[in-house]
């Protein structure tokens, strides 16, 4: 099977809203995700293989500046390469529409999830002290400029 990373739409939204649920402790509802459709800050992509959602990421977009709002894998299809995949085109997207930076927050103790993005060249800017809600983990502030500025 061929694994496709494709713009998000309606038809999405249930499976999304599934993956969310079994991916964070705050999940974006069906409602919220729908919302980012007619966003013109936001652009989501899809992870799909045989007309099934593996995982989704999105961002915000402004004056050229792109804040990443999730990364989700669903359970079952992690270790697979999909969550890089899918920033890899939060990047591209960034880098064609000639913006600045991405980035992005993530738990402290989500070591897989900061070593791809490591990986993909973003570097540590800061620690958000308490931010997530449900349990008050810091959060480490990543970022990523566009090639060629530094």
């Amino acid at each position: 099977m061929s694994l496709a990373i494709v713009p998000m739409e309606g038809r999405h939204l249930n499976e999304l809203a599934e993956i969310s649920r079994l991916c964070f402790s705050m999940p974006w509802s069906r409602d919220g995700l729908a919302a980012e459709l007619s966003s013109d800050t936001a652009h989501f992509w899809v992870a799909e293989e045989a007309g099934r959602c593996l995982g989704f990421a999105g961002m915000h977009a402004v004056c050229g500046e792109c804040y990443v709002d999730l990364v989700a894998v669903h359970p079952a299809e992690r270790r697979r390469g999909i969550g890089e995949q899918l920033v890899r085109q939060m990047i591209a997207w960034m880098e064609e529409q000639h913006g600045e930076f991405i980035t992005l927050e993530v738990r402290v103790s989500n070591a897989p999830a900061i070593a791809l993005y490591e990986k993909l060249g973003f570097e540590q800017a800061g620690v958000r002290k308490g931010f997530y809600e449900d349990n008050h983990e810091d959060a480490l502030l990543l970022t990523r400029p566009a090639k060629g500025i530094q």
